[in-house]
């Protein structure tokens, strides 16, 4: 397929149009891969990654080496080198900013100050309190103060996701001084709403900007401002407010304590960052990963977040091991039975994860009730029979028949044995994959909290126990013996 062909610029000497195709790279990428690709010295590649957006500048930044990445932060413009270290992944960013502790505190504390407060607070939240005081310490007053006030709140709920940036205007103002109050306010260009309040700080409506620039000049702020306004606690849990945007297409959501005083607002790209975090975070702890564990986490964190639970499960696969040797003598006697367990095994293991995934799903979109989930159980419980039948009778057919052909006489009935023991597993599986996540959550525990380790012990144990029991009553009905 050949390249699209060029937009040719307008005639008359007016400036050209750059149309830029996200999924392409930029002109200002493709010179950075080339200053990365020759080596290029920090000065060169500064001025070159200032031209890039802030999302590339932070990939650039993180292909480097830690004294590298400070070197170019330390030549970039500082507007420039502070959007790009907030977009840097948390990890990543708080090594640099530590390396720039040692170097260069006085920028890293320039750089926390030109961010915006949320972003500030999220980078400091990485350190720990002894670290994250010193870099406090080089930030100015005003701006640290502001952060400072956001770290009182924990990262998972709506205080910790708020920012302090946000216009405000008075009830009784009128509409012209409000514009000029806006006017001396450094405000993003995605800001189109201003939240009024009262003398006290309390939050008493919203006014679009569009409202003010077509209001009369003279009128008040209280009279043309929109008095229903939707405002959540600092404390709610972030998976909430989450769930508020979702539900209702919010594009912003004010922050207000018990007594109705405006504290910051929750923007929507809080929110998408918030979900990507949740999600992998279930990812994760699903497999008993810590939860707040990355790529650029330190050796020490990985093995304090990933041995607890791997002596969990080596604890949890004991048990299914101690059903096993319970039968050390069947299987001597019937070796083709080893051969089988883990056909069955694998397969409840995987009914299981489905149920689990279905219903995870289902708790984070708030699908399933707190009281009444007995339909849920009983309706998987069903999917895992029906589907153990047809899986058990696909293979126990191939077994019979291969038994058949093998020894003749009754040993065909080793293939019914494994079709019964593969339909009452897959059930069990389904049914455990389903009721692990809604006990944990009864249980105050998150639903997604080592749950595959939970799972597999279930269903290994539980798949061996029906296989091998059913096979020890019936050995003699099977007609199979040692050799």
């Amino acid at each position: 397929m050949s390249d699209p062909k060029p937009i040719e610029p307008p005639q008359g000497g007016a400036e050209s149009t750059a149309i830029d195709r996200p999924l392409e790279a930029t002109v200002e990428d493709r010179r950075v891969a080339e200053l990365l690709s020759a080596g290029a010295e920090a000065p060169e590649l500064a001025e070159a990654v200032e031209a890039q957006e802030a999302a590339d500048a932070a990939d650039t930044l993180e292909q480097l080496p830690e004294s590298e990445a400070v070197e170019v932060l330390g030549e970039m413009d500082l507007d420039a080198a502070s959007d790009a270290l907030a977009h840097m992944t948390p990890a990543l960013a708080a090594g640099v900013l530590e390396d720039l502790m040692d170097d260069e505190p006085e920028l890293a504390g320039q750089l926390l100050a030109e961010m915006a407060p949320d972003d500030a607070t999220d980078l400091l939240q990485q350190l720990d309190e002894g670290l994250r005081q010193r870099v406090l310490a080089t930030v100015t007053p005003g701006p640290a103060a502001r952060i400072r006030e956001l770290l009182r709140y924990p990262e998972d709920c709506a205080g910790g996701m708020m920012t302090t940036d946000y216009v405000a205007v008075r009830a009784e103002m009128s509409v012209a001084e409000a514009i000029e109050s806006v006017r001396r306010t450094s405000i993003d260009e995605e800001t189109t709403y201003a939240f009024v309040i009262d003398r006290r700080g309390h939050l008493d409506g919203t006014v679009s900007l569009r409202a003010l620039l077509l209001a009369d000049p003279r009128t008040r702020i209280g009279a043309i401002a929109d008095r229903r306004v939707d405002a959540v606690p600092p404390e709610l849990d972030r998976e909430h407010v989450a769930r508020e945007f979702e539900r209702y297409d919010y594009v912003v959501l004010p922050v207000v304590d018990d007594h109705g005083r405006l504290l910051g607002i929750v923007t929507v790209d809080d929110v998408i960052d918030t979900i990507r975090a949740l999600s992998t975070e279930d990812a994760q702890l699903m497999v008993g990963a810590g939860r707040e564990e990355g790529v650029g986490s330190s050796f020490r964190e990985k093995i304090h977040s990933r041995l607890p639970w791997l002596l969990v499960n080596l604890f949890t696969s004991a048990v299914a091991a101690m059903v096993v040797l319970q039968f050390e003598g069947l299987i001597a006697e019937v070796a083709v039975l080893a051969v089988l367990m883990p056909v069955i095994a694998n397969q409840a293991g995987n009914a299981g994860q489905q149920s689990l995934a279905v219903t995870l799903r289902g708790i984070v979109l708030d699908e399933i009730p707190r009281q009444g989930a007995w339909p849920l159980l009983v309706r998987e419980g069903g999917v895992g029979l029906v589907n153990g039948l047809c899986c058990g009778g696909l293979v126990g057919s191939a077994v019979a028949l291969i038994e058949w052909f093998s020894h003749g006489g009754e040993a065909w009935r080793l293939g019914v044995v494994l079709a019964i023991s593969m339909s009452v597993a897959l059930t069990i599986g389904c049914l455990t994959g389903t009721a692990i996540p809604i006990l944990l959550r009864r249980a105050g525990a998150d639903p997604a909290t080592a749950s595959t380790i939970f799972l597999t012990m279930v269903t290994d144990s539980m798949s061996f126990l029906t296989f091998l029991g059913l096979a020890s009553l019936l050995v003699g009905w099977m007609g199979i013996a040692a050799g």
